[in-house]
């Protein structure tokens, strides 16, 4: 196993330069110009121009700003915010607290839901409520989470009035303690059911596939021979096994969920790095843009390691193969 962890963390520093190379090439190579962004509609000395340019460093090549660039990443720099004026990983780690919390609570709402209705599924086969649950899934796969977003507000927020429609905080009211850990749950409550959907109804899909294949198993059906209780079988003969594909799901939704909360914050006015990348796209604001993505792309690399690691612990024939 520790041959095996070796291996893997050793696979992340080129991964990591391919992700930093890939993505500054897509961002620099966009259309529009930050410079002209910042200093708006209005006409501008082509003196003051050209000292905006030399102050951020966009008057050099582009070879020479890649290079720069990722000397800077090694060292940890992530740049200087064109807009904000503010170093870049301050600002996107000021946000990531907020992405964090929304998408680990979707992350989790969805992967213990979903395996739990997928087991409900496998263990009545084209039964009424294997229809529903296998027809909600693929409702809830097809759903546009932005329009989810959206539809929710309108029924839960505006005409119900149950829960709030925008924002992590109430800003007419100030609590503490307690009382504010209940405002932002309640504020997490919208956003997070509309990002988890999606992957809710994969989830349980997977799931049911993979324990209906189980459940056909030969050891399964000794269990059963031998007189052991559905019970037993299901969750200490059957789950252990189905659960290794269902693991390797969770981990690569990860990087789905971090690319879905864009939308989602923008909708629900949630101050995340979502919301911060919105904002970024329309500014320009090209530093902020790289570190975001390159904070996201370390995520999924981590998330993806955890998962092959566990992936590897509850399988032997993956470690030994290494």
């Amino acid at each position: 196993m520790a041959r095996y962890i070796l291996v893997r963390l050793l696979q992340i520093p080129p991964v990591l330069f391919g992700l930093v190379t890939v993505i500054w090439l897509v961002v620099r190579l966009a259309p529009g110009d930050p410079v002209l962004a910042l200093v708006g509609d209005f006409p501008a000395p082509d003196e003051y121009v050209r000292k905006v340019r030399a102050e951020f460093g966009l008057d050099r090549s582009l070879p020479e700003q890649y290079l720069r660039y990722v000397a800077a990443v090694a060292r940890g720099d992530l740049g200087f915010s064109f807009v904000f004026r503010r170093p870049v990983l301050a600002l996107v780690l000021e946000r990531a607290g907020a992405t964090a919390l929304l998408t680990a609570t979707a992350l989790a709402f969805a992967s213990l839901v979903g395996v739990a209705l997928g087991i409900l599924a496998a263990r009545r086969p084209f039964s009424i409520l294997d229809g529903l649950i296998s027809g909600g899934s693929v409702v809830g796969f097809s759903v546009p989470v932005f329009w989810l977003g959206q539809l929710l507000i309108l029924v839960f927020a505006v005409t119900l009035g149950w829960l709030p429609a925008q924002g992590m905080v109430s800003l007419r009211v100030s609590s503490e303690g307690w009382a504010r850990l209940w405002d932002i749950a309640l504020h997490l409550i919208l956003p997070a059911a509309a990002l988890a959907l999606r992957f809710l109804a994969m989830t349980a899909r997977l799931a049911r596939a993979s324990m209906l294949e189980v459940l056909g198993r030969d050891y399964v059906r000794t269990a059963q021979a031998k007189g052991a209780s559905a019970v037993r079988v299901l969750f200490a003969h059957a789950f252990p096994n189905a659960a290794l594909p269902v693991l390797t799901l969770i981990g690569y939704n990860v990087g789905f969920l971090l690319a879905g909360s864009a939308l989602v914050e923008t909708v629900f006015g949630w101050p995340g790095m979502g919301r911060l990348l919105y904002d970024s796209v329309f500014a320009r604001d090209f530093p902020v843009l790289l570190g975001i993505m390159i904070v996201v792309s370390l995520t999924v690399v981590l998330a993806n390691l955890v998962t092959d690691l566990l992936y590897a612990y509850f399988d032997p024939r993956i470690r030994y193969r290494t």
